[in-house]
């Protein structure tokens, strides 16, 4: 059971919430918490005190005061107002987690929101009424603004909700819940709009995808190794324990433990080959310099889950900061740095299966034996080739640019919104790349027998060949590639 406001919110965690397998509460010392914050904004407004978001516009316009008789209808037309996005809306599951992560940060007693927003936020969640929200219009400062302005629209009656697969009217799922919209008070709608939750829940899907294709181009990587009948002498513990990365100790260990008790190994171990290609023998620096930067990813959004990321942070009933912990940058920059790990390890895997190919100790040219009239494995490794090709273009860093906004207020953003998304098109299309790996080395296992290989390879192999067979003659190989990639996407393939 997760307590928001309390609980250490991890990436797992926040997995498991959006998809119903971990229940939530608040405490009643949150429910404390939420109501004196409020409380807090109650009396700074009732004090007639300047402060930002409770009775100033936004913005450029923050020295324009604003009466106590509109302070409910600025916060409306704030959300009205800010709800910009364009494009296609983004996955259910994305929606959720930024609920899941605002809920946490709002939980924490510092944004003065009401206990009533509270509410009615896990309502939305508990009964699955996702708010539906477009994927473009962030610039990543003052937070998200755009998406999330989207993600609370249907707090007043307004917007979307997804319901199913499906997209309906907020003013219908309402009525059909008995729910009325609700009046925002005095900062609710900055609080709401404020934060980095759009960024946050890409690096979020992004980090919980990785985590699993970092071990599967480690699978791809040992299944190719035996097809091409590679040496596992670059994975010993005394090479890297003198060169102590955590990545590429991390790699070299699975190395060794997916190349164990292999059959095919002892068999060439007197070859006289001295050295494979770098795809193969540098796979515990390359993949583990993937890791690393995974390593870096997944501890800056541990903090961010656990962080107060709107703005003014109320303190007191007298004193408010208006600070810039919206602003995108920490994310931005470690997502760029992820997306660029990401795009390596398919860089790599296209590399293994070009080695493949070749035709090189024992295997027959393209993996066929009837090479000629037959193209066998050779057109697959240009879909590789295209999508490494296109993870490339895609690793350009967004964070490095900044176009200001909001009359000059804003003129430094982070552009972390399209970083995170980015980074998640990356991993996306190296799915496919480690897909289409592994059938090549499926393949080029074939041709290593009656050899055995580990435990885990073999079961990998036998999971792969129920679904794709032995390429004997040229076929239509598109259901083969797609049947790969679902396996991939199911996380069907075995890692450990």
């Amino acid at each position: 059971m997760f307590r928001y406001g309390k609980g250490h919110l991890s990436f797992k965690i926040a997995i498991d919430i959006a998809k119903g397998r971990e229940q939530t509460t608040l405490d009643d010392d949150v429910i404390d918490n939420i109501r004196e914050s409020r409380e807090r904004v109650e009396q700074l407004v009732a004090s007639g005190k300047t402060t930002y978001g409770v009775n100033t516009g936004f913005g450029p316009l923050c020295d324009t005061l604003i009466s106590l008789e509109k302070t409910s209808l600025l916060q409306r037309n704030l959300l009205l107002t800010h709800a910009v996005g364009v494009g296609e809306y983004v996955a259910p599951l994305v929606s959720k987690l930024m609920l899941v992560c605002k809920l946490h940060a709002l939980c924490q007693g510092y944004s003065g929101i009401s206990l009533e927003v509270i509410n009615r936020l896990v309502y939305f969640l508990e009964h699955d009424i996702i708010p539906a929200v477009p994927e473009q219009g962030s610039v990543g400062a003052s937070g998200d603004l755009a998406p999330l302005s989207h993600l609370f629209l249907p707090l007043i009656g307004e917007g979307s909700f997804w319901i199913g697969e499906e997209i309906h009217g907020a003013t219908t799922i309402l009525k059909e819940h008995a729910l009325s919209p609700i009046e925002l008070k005095a900062k609710e709608g900055l609080a709401l709009i404020n934060g980095t939750q759009f960024i946050l829940a890409h690096a979020v899907i992004g980090l919980d995808k990785m985590a699993y294709l970092l071990d599967l181009a480690d699978v791809a990587g040992a299944m190719s190794l035996e097809g091409f009948q590679g040496s596992n002498a670059p994975f010993r513990e005394e090479l890297h324990a003198i060169r102590p990365f955590k990545g590429n100790l991390a790699v070299a260990v699975r190395m060794r433990m997916l190349l164990d008790s292999s059959e095919n190994i002892v068999s060439h171990q007197d070859c006289g080959r001295v050295q494979d290609p770098y795809s193969i023998r540098c796979i515990p620096q390359v993949h583990g310099a993937s890791r690393n930067a995974w390593y870096h990813l997944r501890e800056l959004v541990e903090i961010e889950l656990n962080s107060v990321t709107d703005n003014p942070i109320i303190l007191s009933s007298e004193e408010a900061i208006s600070g810039g912990n919206f602003h995108g940058q920490p994310l931005a920059m470690a997502l760029d740095y992820a997306s660029l790990a990401a795009s390596e390890l398919g860089n790599i895997s296209d590399r293994r299966s070009y080695l493949l190919l070749e035709g090189k100790y024992g295997l027959p040219r393209l993996l066929t034996k009837y090479e000629g009239l037959n193209s066998g494995m050779m057109i697959p490794q240009y879909t590789t080739a295209a999508l490494a090709s296109e993870n490339k273009s895609l690793c350009f860093p967004s964070s490095a640019d900044s176009i200001p906004t909001s009359l000059g207020q804003e003129d430094h953003v982070s552009m972390g919104s399209i970083s995170g998304r980015k980074f998640n098109q990356i991993l996306s299309n190296l799915e496919k790349i480690l897909a289409i790996e592994l059938m090549l080395a499926t393949q080029a296992m074939d041709f290593r027998r009656p050899l055995r290989f580990s435990q885990i390879l073999e079961s990998n192999y036998n999971t792969i060949r129920s679904q794709v067979d032995h390429l004997e003659k040229d076929r239509l190989l598109k259901d083969d590639i797609q049947a790969m990639i679902t396996l991939v996407e199911r996380r069907a393939i075995t890692v450990e």
